[in-house]
């Protein structure tokens, strides 16, 4: 007799994607910061469970320095869980991540998570004076040392890429638990096994393709847990996605926006132009974009959580240039009403 996962949470993600404002003009960076932080204070008016900040250093995104604008946002809700989407830790230093992070846990009150990840842009690299060909290693390193010292305790740690610690304490002192830390993964085995040998919760990146081909990775996640002599830990999952009133108002309404930001990335990557129908594929029921009625997106988010096993799930409702008065509607409509619809819909 197979026993019912508990049902997920749901979380709104954003990366501070400069918006425009009702003339079509785009906002400056300070601006968008402020409506992050509006955005974040309604996904707890909304009872969603999760708020996650994104860390960018280019043009397109407003927010470089997740932390600060969390710390803005636990200062002013109670609730909701605050984090990141990711934090770039290749390109950071392990003990400023924890130092900063645990300075963000005794300010919410421990609702505090760090999404650690690789990223899917490199201008942090050259910026912080770092070598892509040191890439992978140092991922593998900084995760290493992150994982120990998210317990807050005393740490010796030898590696490659920075000074080693003996039996270093780092401070803040941590009240009562470890720092959560997810492992954001894209789709790489390997990382997913990363994950599962430091005993560190998987984040799954699902932004194309079929949600039911990671079918296999969350699988593997799970026996590599057991191999290494792992208890079994959650597994989320983050979409990109828009909640409208009906299926065609969240077509139409993203496409603009969607289009502009895939033409752009596909300027620098070699991606073709961006499609609209490509677009309604993906929003259809085996996509990957959770966009459309709350109907629409809690059919596919129950469906979704059941194949994977999930305990959260997350949606990136920013999308370029969409302002923001539509962002906070589809932030209310996630909480409100998708919400309520996933957990019928599994509970029953």
């Amino acid at each position: 007799m197979s026993t019912k996962l508990p049902l997920p949470e749901i979380g709104a993600e954003t990366f501070g994607d400069i918006s425009e404002d009702a003339q079509g003009n785009p906002l400056s960076h300070a601006q968008v910061i402020r409506n992050v932080i509006a955005e974040g204070q309604q996904a707890e008016a909304s009872n969603l469970d999760f708020f996650g900040v994104g860390e960018h250093h280019r043009d397109d995104y407003a927010i470089s320095s997740p932390e600060v604008v969390l710390a803005a946002l636990a200062s002013t809700t109670q609730r909701i869980k605050l984090g990141t989407a990711v934090t770039v830790l290749s390109s950071d230093d392990p003990v400023r991540v924890y130092e900063r992070f645990a300075t963000l846990d005794a300010i919410s009150n421990g609702r505090t998570e760090i999404i650690a990840g690789r990223g899917s842009f490199i201008e942090s690299f050259p910026l912080f004076g770092l070598d892509l060909e040191d890439y992978e290693d140092l991922f593998e390193e900084k995760l290493h040392l992150l994982a120990k010292l998210r317990h807050g305790k005393p740490v010796s740690w030898q590696g490659k890429h920075r000074a080693a610690l003996r039996n270093q304490q780092v401070y803040p002192l941590l009240e009562d638990r470890p720092l959560t830390t997810w492992v954001g993964v894209g789709g790489s085995p390997q990382s997913v096994v990363r994950a599962a040998r430091h005993g560190l919760p998987l984040c799954l990146a699902i932004i194309g393709g079929q949600p039911s081909a990671f079918e296999g990775l969350a699988s593997l996640y799970r026996r590599a847990l057991e191999e290494f002599g792992q208890e079994q830990l959650p597994i989320s999952a983050h979409f990109h996605g828009l909640v409208a009133s009906t299926d065609e108002e969240a077509l139409e309404t993203l496409w603009p926006h969607y289009q502009r930001t895939m033409n752009r990335l596909g300027a620098e990557r070699g991606w073709p132009p961006a499609s609209k129908m490509r677009l309604q594929a993906s929003m259809g029921p085996e996509g990957a974009m959770m966009a459309g009625s709350p109907q629409t997106v809690a059919q596919k988010m129950a469906k979704v959580t059941t194949q994977l096993g999930l305990s959260r799930v997350d949606i990136k409702y920013s999308a370029g240039s969409l302002p923001h008065e539509v962002m906070m509607e589809s932030i209310k409509l996630l909480g409100e009403e998708v919400k309520p619809r996933v957990h019928q819909l599994l509970g029953s």
